[in-house]
């Protein structure tokens, strides 16, 4: 099985390493292509893979076509490799809003398709990918895009009317993850800790309740009530987060993504 990257960026570049860590593939197995010949030297050296400034080539080669680059040079792309596609090709989107009907519309022809939507922790071997088949993709494509993208993760299946949700909740909140540990430090900066290791206490928190959550499977205001003794500090904060509207603005957060998705 021959995969091609149309774009190495970040996120190209995360799933290939995931790829790769997992013997998914071989680098002799991976063709890439990227606009400067900077970015083509960095990640041949970085991953061992094939690389071309042809989308063409990789195209024409590829028996999975991972279609990387932002939504708005889709039209000018598939333009450009529409005729290279074989039948057989499966190709996988990794763009934001674009829809399964929008994107066979721009091949032209019918096409295996389907729609991904990983996030930036992939990079660390953590994402969480939304996977949604296109009516053509088979129950093998579904399977073999689900292995793929679960070497440097999660995947779920999800359907295409809840792509713009799942981009919202999974894709655009680590930047919300982001700027909550970084608050976080900040509070405990201005009571006199370091910033480096506030950072670190932040973040470290943050990340054991997440797995706190995964593994028990109990629900977050249950395992929210076992820190908050009664008349304790950790009330008190709670106390301050509802009155500075946390959840509201969280909720508002999401919704202005999925907005902003259905407007691409």
């Amino acid at each position: 099985m021959r995969i091609g990257f149309i774009g190495l960026g970040n996120m190209a570049s995360a799933i290939i390493g995931g790829l790769l860590a997992k013997g998914v593939v071989a680098p002799a197995d991976v063709i890439g292509s990227a606009k400067t010949e900077a970015t083509r030297t960095a990640k041949a050296a970085e991953l061992g893979i094939a690389v071309t400034p042809s989308n063409r080539e990789v195209a024409e080669a590829a028996d999975v076509l991972v279609l990387a680059v932002k939504p708005v040079f889709f039209d000018e792309v598939i333009a450009e490799v529409r005729d290279a596609v074989r039948e057989g090709t499966l190709v996988i989107s990794i763009a934001a809003g674009l829809t399964l009907a929008a994107i066979e519309g721009a091949f032209g022809k019918p096409v295996r398709l389907v729609r991904c939507m990983p996030n930036t922790p992939a990079l660390v071997g953590a994402g969480c990918t939304a996977v949604c088949p296109g009516p053509r993709a088979s129950a093998e494509d579904e399977a073999l895009a689900l292995q793929l993208m679960e070497s440097f993760g999660t995947a779920m299946v999800v359907p295409e009317r809840l792509m713009d949700a799942a981009s919202a909740v999974a894709g655009s909140s680590p930047a919300f993850a982001f700027m909550f540990i970084e608050a976080l430090a900040d509070g405990a900066v201005a009571a006199g800790m370091p910033r480096a290791q506030a950072y670190e206490f932040a973040a470290q928190a943050t990340l054991g309740s997440a797995k706190l959550l995964l593994e028990t499977g109990q629900h977050p205001g249950a395992l929210k009530d076992m820190v908050c003794s009664p008349g304790g500090t950790t009330i008190e904060g709670v106390r301050a987060l509802e009155e500075g509207g946390m959840r509201a603005a969280l909720m508002g957060a999401v919704d202005a993504c999925v907005r902003k998705a259905k407007q691409l």
